[in-house]
């Protein structure tokens, strides 16, 4: 799967996930909880999404904050299976 270009990338979160940001080459995105079971809870969720789609997130979670970064290691870059699960994450946070 080939990468999508950095202006690409830009462009399309500007439009459709206002919320995830470029961070170098991962998309990214920060989620604050009221706890540290609900981000937990929330993390369990969003593995088994990852799981389905077999595309697994670089992440890490301090007490109620989940930083989520995105990125397709094998196409070395940044791919549709991205933005697809950063969508999918999206839904879950609803």
């Amino acid at each position: 799967m080939k990468p999508f270009s950095k202006e690409e990338v830009t462009h399309f979160l500007s439009v459709n996930l206002k919320e995830w940001t470029l961070d170098s080459d991962f998309i990214r995105r920060d989620f604050k909880f009221k706890s540290f079971v609900e981000a937990f809870s929330f993390m369990t969720a969003v593995a088994l999404e990852a799981e389905k789609a077999d595309h697994h997130p670089d992440w890490s979670n301090v007490y109620n904050t989940v930083i989520i970064k995105l990125r397709t290691h094998s196409a070395n870059g940044i791919t549709k299976h991205d933005i697809d699960l950063a969508r999918s994450i999206d839904q879950l946070n609803k």
